[in-house]
């Protein structure tokens, strides 16, 4: 009896060694060195014979390449097309993921349901009564909507073959299995051969292609990380659980802008673009309040960055913030001591970012030095006041990208005036609003825009 041959592999990354492993030494996981049973040659086999059948024959020249112009299909959710850099592209490979509950099947379906051609939804996870009960909660039922509940992706295929869909969905990619794969479903030659397959039946079609994805308990995405070089598009989709606004983000994107941001609300009929500006609440201005524009992608955010200073109970002072870096909080809090004046280093700060978002455009910096002056003397800020700029560790306000465009934004929203670099102003351009050029850190206390009321 023939010998079966063995090797061990990571299921993080992929890497293949030929003795068991406590640490992997191409990702550096613990524990993730897998034994992998006869799948070696079988898959070099494979590779050969995928390279031998290649309908690509000879290198061309550029010049010679013809290019035109692809159109774009609206998908129906306006904030998904945004995302997408305007619609989806023939032939387009799309990798979703997020946290398990956070609504990434209920998107999916959704764009099922306003796509106007046929859809082919091969679930892996759940069985079609269960998203037929989703389909009527949600009020997407389509006869256009064709239900495949299989984790074979050979079979996948060949129902997409007699189909011919204008949308093919597969939720998850993790169920999938190759049966000439001999490792489990999940793995990482599953999840890379199921991968390669379905994107290469994508290519050859121009149909688009949408794989839902699992995240580890880290939020990177599950599986070898050949999956996000394979497709076009990553999205990442958002939000906390106790709020009922998601937040669907373009990690990667070849046909459009990356870091593009999308806003939905979960409600009883599912995800709803959320109208306005969903990060802003336009209350009554409190010390420690400060707003500011941060950019996603191309989309202005208004947020308000909220500041808290107290006196420290124990020995060594706090430094916690919530939606952005605390090494970054820490920086500010010196800059502001040092070259502002303002007493924080015998004090408890804390700091949150209201809405539950995660900043980290530098242009939000000047925003927290005002949330933190204002907690620590008690005063409120000029009301209806943005603040834009990123602070040096020399206490120098620098410009910041797309200073028009956030100004607008802030128009828009009904705001008066702004705090923004002296550098970098266009004396050309007329702003919207009421500006305070700032130059440094310099006397922080006797700033114009600290000149409102103390708190009681």
């Amino acid at each position: 009896m023939a010998k079966i041959s063995s090797h061990y592999e990571c299921t993080a990354c992929g890497a293949r060694f030929p003795q068991p492993m406590g640490k992997c030494g191409a990702c550096g996981g613990f524990g993730t060195i897998e034994e992998v049973r006869g799948a070696l040659k079988k898959d070099l086999a494979r590779a050969r014979s995928a390279f031998s059948q290649s309908t690509y024959q000879e290198p061309v020249s550029l010049l010679s390449v013809e290019i035109s112009e692809d159109s774009r299909a609206a998908t129906g959710l306006p904030e998904l097309d945004r995302v997408l850099g305007g619609g989806v592209v023939p032939g387009m490979v799309v990798l979703l993921g997020g946290e398990p509950g956070i609504g990434k099947s209920t998107l999916v379906l959704q764009w099922a349901a306003a796509c106007g051609g046929g859809v082919l939804y091969a679930s892996g996870e759940e069985s079609e009564r269960q998203i037929k009960l989703r389909a009527q909660r949600l009020g997407a039922e389509s006869p256009a909507i064709h239900l495949f509940a299989e984790t074979d992706v050979r079979r996948i295929l060949e129902a997409a073959d007699r189909m011919r869909p204008a949308l093919l969905l597969v939720d998850s990619i993790q169920t999938l299995f190759d049966p000439e794969f001999e490792s489990s479903a999940g793995s990482v030659s599953q999840v890379r051969g199921c991968a390669t397959l379905l994107a290469r039946w994508a290519k050859g079609t121009g149909t688009p292609l949408v794989l839902v994805g699992h995240v580890t308990k880290d939020g990177s995405l599950a599986g070898p990380k050949v999956l996000e070089h394979l497709v076009d598009t990553v999205l990442a989709f958002e939000g906390d659980r106790h709020h009922h606004h998601r937040l669907l983000r373009a990690l990667k994107n070849r046909f459009g802008a990356a870091f593009e941001l999308g806003v939905f609300a979960m409600t009883e009929r599912g995800l709803v673009p959320a109208e306005g500006n969903p990060f802003w609440l336009d209350t009554e201005p409190r010390p420690g309040c400060a707003a500011t524009v941060v950019l996603s992608g191309t989309r202005p955010v208004i947020v308000e960055i909220q500041a808290l200073v107290a006196a420290a109970g124990l020995g060594i002072p706090r430094r916690t913030a919530l939606g952005i870096d605390g090494q970054r909080l820490s920086m500010l809090c010196a800059v502001a001591e040092r070259r502002g004046g303002v007493q924080l280093h015998d004090r408890d700060v804390y700091l949150n970012v209201a809405g539950g978002l995660e900043v980290e455009d530098p242009a939000a910096d000047l925003a927290v030095i005002a949330a933190l002056t204002s907690s620590a003397t008690g005063r409120v800020l000029l009301p209806r006041c943005l603040f834009l700029g990123e602070v040096g560790l020399t206490g120098e306000v620098r410009p910041v990208s797309q200073l028009p465009l956030r100004l607008q934004e802030g128009a828009r929203l009904g705001f008066q005036g702004a705090a923004v670099p002296r550098t970098g102003l266009d004396a050309s351009h007329s702003s919207p609003l009421e500006l305070y050029p700032e130059l440094g850190m310099e006397r922080l206390k006797g700033k114009p825009w600290l000149a409102g009321r103390t708190e009681e």
